[in-house]
């Protein structure tokens, strides 16, 4: 279970065995502490005792702090919960080897993958209603497949040697899939092209806050995982940057994010913006619709496996890769 706090005010605390959230004073909701993965706040205001705080440690559930606009800022997890040192030297070697460009390849391979296919599963829609669009739709994916084609070409030592080669490959397919997606869009809701920080747009304010909770979720998955979460291979190193996070995100953010934003916005769902960005009726409704996406039991190595536990799956199988007990497919969703 994943208790998402988006109501300004809110107090949590522990009575007997289970987690209380509080409005103004009255208890809102009970939950046994052993039903709880994860909190999440999402709110100014909301105090924490120090006994839910410690009776989450010791349950192996981690608090996560997001801003309003999905920037996570804080997370609280147990020191007790993390995997063995081998697995980090392991992973910090693996840069300055070949490990490093297997992995980074690997990566972009299966975002291209996963651009083509959530494509393909919203372009089922368009072929009886818009011949044209369709035809544009289609010419998309197929550009997006030859750009993977090139990750062929793309050979070295390390990933310093090749992460130029690797970005451009990405950006590339990027641009092409936000362009395509953009014309699935039209009509339902104003998307000017991708933006990262700062945007004021509906569309984007959406994507940015649905990564906000795929980020803490990859987090808590490399944590546990026993991976160092600011050493990444494909976006560089840099201070405040959880560059793992970001890697590991990738295979990620069309079969969670993505899908359920533009499903939201193709339902007639109403966005809302204010001062600071979505409103709290906004968030809250997407930050339901994603934690229902993650319990979505989808195909996976022969049998149905919630998206959750696939993200556990594939941090744990990238420390075995680093530490050369298994190889690494990313994971690449069904259409």
């Amino acid at each position: 279970m994943h208790i998402h706090i988006t109501d300004f005010g809110c107090s949590l605390g522990k009575k007997s065995e289970r987690l209380v959230v509080k409005e103004k004073g009255k208890v809102k909701e009970e939950y046994p502490f052993f039903n709880v993965e994860t909190v999440t706040v999402d709110s100014r205001g909301v105090s924490l005792s120090s006994d839910v705080i410690r009776e989450c440690m010791e349950h192996g559930i981690q608090i996560n702090f997001l801003s309003g606009s999905g920037k996570p800022y804080a997370k609280l997890s147990s020191p007790n919960l993390t995997g063995t040192v081998i697995t980090r030297r392991e992973q910090i070697l693996a840069y300055i080897d070949k490990r490093g460009v297997i992995l980074g390849k690997t990566l972009v391979e299966g975002k291209l993958k996963n651009q083509a296919n959530l494509l393909k599963y919203f372009s089922k829609y368009r072929k009886s209603t818009g011949k044209e669009i369709y035809q544009e739709i289609v010419s998309g994916i197929e550009k997006i497949c030859n750009i993977q084609t090139e990750l062929k070409t793309v050979g070295g030592n390390c990933i310093d040697e090749v992460r130029g080669a690797l970005l451009s490959i990405e950006g590339r397919g990027a641009n092409t899939y936000w362009n395509i997606l953009r014309l699935i869009l039209e009509g339902r809701i104003d998307f000017p092209g991708r933006e990262h920080r700062g945007t004021i747009d509906p569309f984007n304010s959406l994507l940015n806050y649905g990564y906000g909770i795929l980020y803490q979720q990859v987090w808590g998955a490399v944590l546990l995982a026993g991976l160092e979460p600011f050493a990444g291979f494909l976006h560089v190193d840099r201070p405040g940057k959880p560059s793992l996070i970001l890697d590991l995100v990738e295979e990620f953010r069309q079969p969670v994010v993505d899908r359920t934003v533009v499903a939201m916005v193709n339902k007639g769902t109403e966005v809302k913006m204010d001062d600071n960005g979505l409103e709290q009726k906004t968030r809250k409704e997407l930050a339901t619709k994603i934690i229902e996406r993650l319990e979505t039991p989808v195909l996976f190595e022969g049998k149905k496996t919630k998206l959750k536990h696939i993200i556990q799956k594939q941090s744990r199988r990238l420390a075995m890769f680093l530490r050369g007990q298994a190889k690494y497919r990313c994971f690449v969703s069904s259409w």
